[in-house]
């Protein structure tokens, strides 16, 4: 991915590193991006957004399914009746998106949803961790959202109902289980998404 600037292009991202090139002379920097960076700034000073990271992709993944099912066993054992309201309304958002078929407003309201149960959690650090990680998987979800052509299911809705159903009841095991299964369905269809299951077959 190459962002072009008023010398040409001015750099090339490579497995979650960046080749700049300058117009200015003939050097090339590589320069790896931060763990937490969501763009980078080349020795020219232009931007560009930063790659999505494929060789450590299942490492970002079982942290994402960590933090889901961590987080929500945490808010049905912890959470007070006025986070149950805030994360009603997060659900309510998130319905309307599905129905609207609105793809960047179902990641927005997906993420204020599982953010406001980690919040119920009462655990900083952990809401923190979750939250950069839904950050840096927006485009992930946005390639999950387009495998369904941005008709999410309505159980994945129902799931969320589910996972409400469990914090409110403060069942920890049903809440840390539903959240791990609503987790790894999506990270399993981004799978299918990156990993073709045929093979091409033709006669030469």
């Amino acid at each position: 991915m190459a962002r072009e600037g008023r010398g040409g292009p001015s750099g090339i991202s490579i497995g979650g590193s960046t080749v700049s090139c300058s117009h200015r002379g003939p050097a090339i920097s590589l320069r790896r991006r931060k763990p937490d960076a969501k763009a980078d700034t080349l020795p020219n000073r232009s931007t560009m957004v930063a790659p999505i990271d494929f060789l450590n992709m299942h490492t970002y993944f079982d942290a994402l399914v960590l933090m889901y099912r961590v987080t929500t066993q945490l808010a049905a054992k912890y959470h007070r009746s006025e986070d149950l309201v805030t994360i009603r309304e997060h659900q309510a958002a998130f319905s309307r998106a599905v129905g609207a078929q609105d793809a960047l407003a179902m990641i927005a309201t997906n993420a204020d949803f599982h953010l406001a149960i980690a919040a119920a959690g009462r655990n900083a650090y952990f809401t923190a961790l979750f939250k950069r990680l839904l950050d840096e998987g927006r485009r992930i979800l946005r390639l999950y959202y387009q495998s369904y052509e941005d008709r999410l299911p309505r159980r994945f809705v129902e799931e969320h109902d589910e996972i409400i159903a469990a914090i409110e009841t403060r069942d920890e095991a049903g809440a840390e289980q539903l959240s791990r299964e609503h987790a790894r369905q999506i990270v399993l269809q981004v799978q299918k998404l990156m990993v073709r299951g045929d093979s091409l077959d033709i006669r030469l």
